[in-house]
C-alpha cells in the first residue's frame, strides 16, 4: 500500500509495491503483520469514558462489599475533590443482587459527596451530601425516596451537579485520556453522542474542539434535543454536531428498568420509561428531513423501537419515503426487535448503531437480560444476523463508558452471540465495526484501503488468518480457499485477540506501540 497525503494512493502486490520504495518518504516493513481499515466505533461518551479511565471504575467489583470497599478506598485517597465520581457498577453480577444504599454510601466517603453512575449510565447512586446539593431533587421524576438508585430527571439533576464540580483540568485530561486509548486499539473515528441530561453544550464543544486541534482519531459529533423547525436545525449545525441524535431518548435501559416494553419487567414491576411516542418521534424526523439534517434515536425496549419505526413511517408517508431514507437517519441500540420492526428498519432505511458488547455483558441464559425479561424475551435480543438478512446496515460501537472500546472484542461478541442464531460472520461483523460506522455519518468512501480513500489504517500483531462463519451448514462454501475469500484474525472465544501495533490517520501516526 502507498500512501501519499492524507489518502490512499496505490494497493497491489508486494512484487508491484518494490517500484514505489525509491521514490517515498519512509517505507514499513511489516514483518507479518496486519493492516486493516482503522475502526469505528458508532457510539460513545468521550468525557465519561475519560473520568472513568482516569477515576473511580467500579465496573471491576465482584460484589457489593467490593463496590464499598473501593469507593472507601477511593475517597481516602481523593481528600481534595468537592464530589467524588464513580461509574460502572453492576449489581445484576453481585452475589447480593442489589446496589448501594445510600447509607452504606454515607458510611463509605465519611459523608462526602458521591456520584455513582450504573454501567448503563441510565441510573445512578448518590450519598445524601450530593442530595442536598440538588434544589428539589426530592420533586423530581425518578427521585428514590428510599436511598435507592435515580432515575429520569432525577438522576439528570445529580449528574449535572456533580459534573459541574469538575475542572477544566480535570475534564481535558480525561478527554485525552479516552482519544488516545482509543487510538492504542486500533479506532481512528468516533461518534461522540451528547445531549441534555448526557452531557451539556460546553462539553460538547470542548470534545470536538479537542478533536479538530489535537492529533487522534476523529470525532463525529450528534446532539440530542428535538428540532422542531429550521432554527433547531440550525442550532445543532452551529454546535458542530453531524446530526440531531445519538442518545435522543426514546426510553431507557434494560439494567435500570426504564427501557420502555411492552409487557411488564420479569424481575420488577412496570413496563419502564417512555420519553418520546411515535408523534414526537414523526415530528422531529419530519423536522430534521426538511432541513436536510440526519435524525437518531436512543430506543432498547420493544415499544420504544416500536414507537420509533411508528414515527418514521408516518414522516415518510407526509414527506415521501425516498426522501426520509435518503438521510440514514439512525436508531441507537435497537435491542429489542420484532420481525416486524426489523422489515420496518429496512423498508425505512434505518441505519441500526448496535453494541455487540451488550450481549457479551448480559446476554445468555444466567445474563441480566434473562433476569429482567425472563427467558422468552432475553433470547430475541440483539438479532443481528436477522437485521443483517433483512439488508439493514450495522454500524457497530462500545457505548463507551457502557462496555470498553475494543473493537476485536465486538467483533467476537457479534461472531459468538450468547443466542447462536444472531450470530454472524467475522467479516460481516468486522464490516460493521469498519465502514459501517463512517457509512451512518455519510462518508461513503471512508473505512475501506482503497485507492484514493482516506489513509486511516492500523497495523497489528496477530495469528493465523481464517474465515470464520456462524454456521459451516449453511456458509462453508466461504471457508473452502477456492472461494477466494480473504481471511481476518481468528476471533474465537479462547484465542489471544490481534494488538494494536500502530494507529495511522490521514497518513499520520496517532499510536505507535514501539
Amino acid at each position: 500500500m502507498v500512501v501519499e497525503g492524507d489518502s490512499v494512493a496505490w494497493v497491489g502486490s508486494e512484487g508491484a509495491a518494490d517500484s514505489f520504495a525509491d521514490g517515498v518518504d519512509e517505507v514499513i516493513h511489516l514483518e507479518g503483520a496486519l493492516v486493516t481499515p482503522a475502526f469505528t466505533d458508532a457510539h460513545v461518551h468521550l468525557t465519561a469514558t475519560g473520568l472513568a479511565l482516569t477515576g473511580l471504575d467500579l465496573a471491576p467489583a465482584t460484589s457489593l462489599a467490593d463496590a464499598l470497599e473501593r469507593i472507601r478506598s477511593y475517597a481516602a485517597s481523593r481528600p481534595a475533590d468537592r464530589v467524588l465520581l464513580g461509574q460502572g457498577w453492576d449489581d445484576s453480577r453481585w452475589p447480593e443482587g442489589r446496589p448501594p444504599s445510600r447509607a452504606e454510601l454515607d458510611a463509605a466517603t465519611g459523608g462526602r459527596p458521591l456520584y455513582a453512575s450504573r454501567v448503563d449510565v441510565h441510573s445512578a447512586v448518590i450519598t445524601t451530601a450530593l442530595a442536598d446539593l440538588v434544589t428539589d431533587l426530592a420533586g423530581k421524576a425518578g427521585f428514590a425516596p428510599e436511598g435507592g438508585p435515580l432515575t429520569a430527571d432525577a438522576h439528570h439533576a445529580v449528574r449535572e451537579a456533580a459534573f459541574g464540580t469538575l475542572s477544566p483540568v480535570q475534564l481535558a485530561e480525561a478527554r485525552r485520556a479516552a482519544r488516545a486509548r482509543a487510538a492504542s486499539v486500533g479506532i481512528g473515528a468516533l461518534h461522540e453522542c451528547g445531549g441534555p441530561g448526557t452531557s451539556s453544550d460546553d462539553d460538547f464543544a470542548a470534545v470536538l474542539r479537542l478533536a479538530r486541534e489535537e492529533p487522534g482519531p476523529r470525532v463525529i459529533g450528534y446532539w440530542a434535543e428535538l428540532v422542531t423547525g429550521p432554527a433547531d436545525a440550525r442550532r445543532v449545525r452551529e454546535m458542530g454536531a453531524r446530526g440531531a441524535g445519538g442518545d435522543l431518548y426514546a426510553d431507557g435501559s434494560i439494567g435500570s428498568r426504564t427501557a420502555h416494553l411492552t409487557a411488564p419487567y420479569a424481575d420488577g414491576p412496570g413496563h419502564g420509561n417512555q420519553y418520546l411516542d411515535a408523534a414526537a418521534v414523526a415530528a422531529h424526523v419530519r423536522a430534521c428531513t426538511e432541513a436536510g439534517l440526519q435524525a437518531g434515536f436512543h430506543a432498547i425496549g420493544d415499544h420504544a423501537v416500536d414507537n420509533v419505526v411508528a414515527g418514521v413511517r408516518a414522516a415518510a408517508e407526509e414527506l415521501g419515503l425516498d426522501r426520509v431514507r435518503a438521510h440514514r437517519h439512525r436508531v441507537e441500540h435497537a435491542e429489542m426487535l420484532t420481525p416486524d420492526t426489523i422489515a420496518g428498519f429496512a423498508e425505512l432505511a434505518l441505519t441500526a448503531s448496535v453494541q455487540p458488547g451488550f450481549d457479551a455483558a448480559w446476554g445468555g441464559t444466567d445474563g441480566m437480560y434473562a433476569r429482567r425479561l425472563g427467558a422468552e424475551r432475553a433470547v430475541t435480543m440483539n438479532p443481528f444476523a436477522a437485521l443483517l438478512r433483512a439488508g439493514v446496515p450495522l454500524a457497530f460501537g462500545s457505548d463507551a463508558p457502557v462496555v470498553p472500546l475494543d473493537p476485536w472484542g465486538a467483533i467476537r461478541a457479534a461472531a459468538f452471540h450468547r443466542t447462536a442464531e444472531h450470530r454472524i460472520s467475522v467479516r460481516a461483523a468486522f464490516a460493521a465495526h469498519t465502514r459501517g460506522g463512517r457509512r451512518a455519518a455519510g462518508e461513503d468512501d471512508a473505512g475501506v484501503l482503497v485507492p484514493g480513500a482516506p489513509a486511516d489504517y492500523a497495523v497489528w500483531d496477530t495469528g493465523e488468518l481464517i474465515v470464520q462463519v456462524p454456521d459451516d451448514r449453511v456458509a462453508n462454501w466461504s471457508t473452502d480457499p477456492r472461494s477466494g475469500t480473504p481471511g481476518l484474525p481468528d476471533v474465537g472465544p479462547e484465542v489471544a485477540l490481534p494488538v494494536c501495533r500502530r494507529t495511522v490517520l490521514g497518513g499520520e501516526t496517532v499510536f505507535d506501540a514501539g
